[in-house]
């Protein structure tokens, strides 16, 4: 791990709370990408716009970065079939949980919502278990 990387991780934990932080006080909108996602898939109504304007945010930051800052080093080595999959049961188990990561894990944890840490305690269990099971067993 080097200065770079903790700075970048920081500054973009930053950026998130931020985000979060505006879109709840300007719009009373916690920022949980499925529900805003979701949203945007039912006939267009006021609130798409805001909606629309955050997953056009989320989309264009890593070229934005990679336009102003340089080169941004991703490699996945996972086969693209494997991670449609992935995908699709992640959507499932947003709606099973009544939300995904960043909102329950963000928005809701820094509300002490209960449900919230709940959820957020069963992804990280499960998340630990799945690296695990993937990385040792199969």
């Amino acid at each position: 791990m080097t200065l770079l990387t903790v700075a970048t991780a920081f500054s973009g934990g930053i950026f998130i709370g931020l985000a979060s932080a505006i879109l709840l006080f300007f719009n009373n909108r916690n920022a949980g990408i499925s529900g805003i996602a979701a949203g945007l898939i039912k006939p267009w109504q006021q609130d798409s716009y805001w909606r629309l304007s955050f997953i056009i945010g989320l989309v264009i930051s890593a070229p934005l970065w990679r336009l102003l800052v340089g080169d941004i080093s991703i490699q996945i080595n996972t086969p693209l079939i494997v991670l449609a999959v992935a995908g699709l049961l992640v959507g499932y188990g947003t709606q099973l949980g009544g939300g995904c990561t960043s909102g329950h894990g963000i928005c809701g944890n820094a509300r002490l919502s209960p449900r919230s840490i709940v959820a957020t305690l069963t992804f990280m269990a499960a998340a630990g278990i799945t690296v695990y099971l993937v990385r040792h067993i199969f």
